[in-house]
C-alpha cells in the first residue's frame, strides 16, 4: 500500500546490511536533489528535469520504491518531451512522494532530523492560525508539549511586527543547528531556527523577518550542550543563567531580559519553558534539568513579564502529563495560563 517493495531491493543488492547502507546513501542524496528538483520545475528547465527524474527512478527502483520509481519515470518522459503540462498538473503528488523519504529515514538509527516532515507540516498550519489570530488584533497564547512548536508561534509573529526580541525561559539553550545537535531531536533547535542560526529546513512557510541576535535572550539557562553553546556564543544572544537568577534575583534578571528584548523593537515574544522549574516542582516536563529555579522565582517572572505592554505573543510549552507527579506542573501550568488570560482581559 505504500508503494515500497523491500524484499526486492534485497534481492538486488543481496543483504539486508548492504541494503541499509545503500539506502542512507540515497536518503541522503535526495536531500540535495529535492532542492534541484524545485528549481528545474520553477525555471522550466525541463531538460535537466529530466535527468534528474531519471536518477532519481533508477535509485528508487534498485531499491523498491516502486510508486516513487512510477512516478519519476512519468516525469522523466514529460520532462524529455518538454511537456509542461504534465508536468504542472502531477508535480505536487512527484513531490509528496518525495517528502515521503524523510518518513523512511525517520526510521533510521542514526537519523539527526526527527520526525522532520510531521513537525513541518504542524508548524505551518500552526503559524498561519497563529497569523490570523494576530491579525485580528489579538493576543496568542500557544500552549503545548515540544518546545518546537514555538517556531511557528515565534514567526508568525514577527511577520506582522517585523522586528521584534524575543525572552526564551528555558533551562536549555535550543540553539543547537542540524550540525551541532546531539540526538535529532527537534526541540532541541528552535531558537537557532527562530533567530535564522538555523532556518533552512524548518521555517520554509516563513519568508519575513528573524529575530535579531542581539535582542534575544535565554532566561534561566542551565543545561546547554558544548557546541551548542559554541552557536549561541558566535550568534551573540544573551545568557541569563538560573545561577544568576539564584545570586541577583529573579524580578531583576527578568527586567534585564525585558531591556535587551524591547531596545529598539517594536514588541516581544515570550516563550516560556515549564523545565525552567526545578523538577522536585514540576516533574511533569519531558527533559528536566536539576537545580532549577523554585516556583515562586517562575511566578515572579511571570509577573514582571505580564507588567510589559509590549508583549505581543507568548508560548507555555514542555508540559508532560505522563511524567506528572500528583499533578504539580499542572497546576503549576493552569495558574500560568490563568495569569496570561486575566492579563489579556484587562
Amino acid at each position: 500500500d505504500n508503494g515500497i517493495d523491500v524484499d526486492k531491493g534485497i534481492e538486488l543488492l543481496g543483504d539486508m546490511e548492504m541494503y541499509d547502507e545503500t539506502l542512507q546513501d540515497f536518503l541522503d542524496e535526495m536531500d540535495e536533489r529535492l532542492p534541484n528538483i524545485e528549481s528545474y520545475f520553477e525555471n522550466k528547465d525541463m531538460e535537466n528535469y529530466a535527468i534528474l527524474s531519471h536518477a532519481i527512478k533508477s535509485d528508487a527502483k534498485y531499491l523498491g520504491f516502486v510508486k516513487l520509481a512510477e512516478l519519476a519515470f512519468n516525469h522523466e518522459q514529460a520532462g524529455k518531451k518538454q511537456d509542461n503540462i504534465y508536468v504542472e498538473s502531477n508535480y505536487d503528488t512527484f513531490v509528496y512522494e518525495i517528502n515521503k523519504m524523510e518518513c523512511v529515514k525517520e526510521k533510521q538509527k542514526d537519523n539527526l532530523k526527527k520526525n522532520l516532515l510531521g513537525v513541518n507540516e504542524f508548524n505551518e498550519r500552526l503559524y498561519n492560525k497563529v497569523l490570523d489570530i494576530i491579525n485580528n488584533n489579538n493576543l496568542p497564547l500557544t500552549i503545548g508539549g515540544d518546545h518546537v512548536i514555538a517556531i511557528s508561534s515565534a514567526l508568525a509573529s514577527i511577520n506582522k511586527h517585523n522586528n521584534m526580541g524575543i525572552i526564551w525561559v528555558d533551562a536549555h539553550g535550543d540553539f543547537n543547528t542540524f550540525k551541532t545537535t546531539i540526538t535529532g531531536n527537534l526541540h532541541g533547535l528552535p531558537l537557532a531556527v527562530i533567530t535564522g542560526y538555523e532556518k533552512n529546513e524548518l521555517s520554509k512557510f516563513h519568508k519575513q523577518n528573524f529575530y535579531n541576535f542581539k535582542n534575544s535572550v535565554i532566561l534561566g539557562a542551565r543545561d546547554i550542550d558544548p557546541l551548542e553553546y559554541e552557536n549561541i556564543k558566535d550568534a551573540g544572544v544573551t545568557i541569563i543563567t538560573t545561577e544568576d537568577i539564584k545570586k541577583y534575583g529573579a524580578r531583576e534578571m527578568c527586567i534585564k531580559a525585558i531591556e535587551i528584548a524591547s531596545n529598539n523593537t517594536n514588541g516581544i515574544h515570550v516563550s516560556y519553558d515549564l523545565d525552567v522549574i526545578d523538577p522536585a516542582f514540576a516533574p511533569g516536563v519531558s527533559v528536566p534539568a536539576k537545580n532549577g529555579i523554585n516556583v515562586e522565582e517562575a511566578y515572579e517572572i511571570l509577573d514582571e513579564l505580564l507588567k510589559q505592554d509590549n508583549i505581543k505573543s507568548m508560548d507555555l510549552v514542555e508540559l508532560n502529563p505522563s511524567r506528572d507527579i500528583d499533578n504539580k506542573t499542572g497546576k503549576i501550568a493552569d495558574y500560568i495560563v490563568n495569569e496570561i488570560i486575566n492579563k489579556i482581559e484587562l
